[in-house]
């Protein structure tokens, strides 16, 4: 019998902490890999979301026997022909994180006017089980990169995303406001109805 824990392929806290919340009603209790012990990075050499994500949630869950749940997710800028894309988290250089990023990004579409500023998050997850093929789940959410920083909450580029619908940035939103729009909480639902069917 296969064990009712679930795996989240992730030492992210907060997005430890997310996934709690998204996956709240599911059969299973989350473990993250550093519960389970398990220190190895799995390196992500897909060249899309998808084939990142499988590739994590094939490994660990050969590592841990564990159904597992992994995500990749990232920006698409349009005037930037997708970037940054599945760089997301490393676009400014491996060691550049927060402010640091959003002003990498904004330097390189200043000038852009409004309409052309159209970009997107995706986010795939994917989950393993151990002896079944890998199952895939996908969300999106559009809007538009600002000229400046707005906001508070979140993470990554999440002050400078402008979701039209709400005309507020992601930074600006509540919890509950963002798990209702955002790429990530899209993708869970559909995880959550899989895991809930889950023998």
């Amino acid at each position: 019998m296969i064990s009712k824990k679930l795996l989240v392929a992730t030492n992210n806290q907060g997005k430890l902490k997310e996934y709690n919340v998204l996956l709240a009603e599911v059969p299973f209790t989350l473990v993250s890999l550093a519960h389970e012990g398990i220190d190895v990075d799995v390196e992500e050499t897909g060249g899309t979301f998808k084939e990142n994500a499988v590739l994590k949630a094939s490994e660990y869950t050969a590592m841990s026997s564990l159904i597992t749940l992994a995500d990749d997710s990232g920006l698409e800028v349009d005037a930037l022909g997708g970037e940054p894309g599945i760089m997301s988290a490393r676009y400014a250089g491996e060691e550049a994180a927060g402010a640091d990023l959003l002003n990498y990004l904004l330097t390189k579409i200043k000038g852009v006017p409004w309409e052309k500023r159209t970009a997107r998050f995706i986010c795939v997850i994917a989950i393993a089980i151990p002896g079944e093929d890998v199952k895939l789940c996908d969300g999106r959410c559009d809007g538009y990169i600002t000229y400046q920083a707005k906001g508070i909450n979140g993470f990554g580029y999440d002050p400078i995303f402008y979701i039209p619908e709400l005309d507020k940035t992601m930074a600006e939103l509540t919890i509950k406001e963002k798990n209702g729009v955002s790429h990530r909480a899209k993708a869970a639902q559909a995880a959550r109805k899989l895991l809930m069917n889950f023998p």
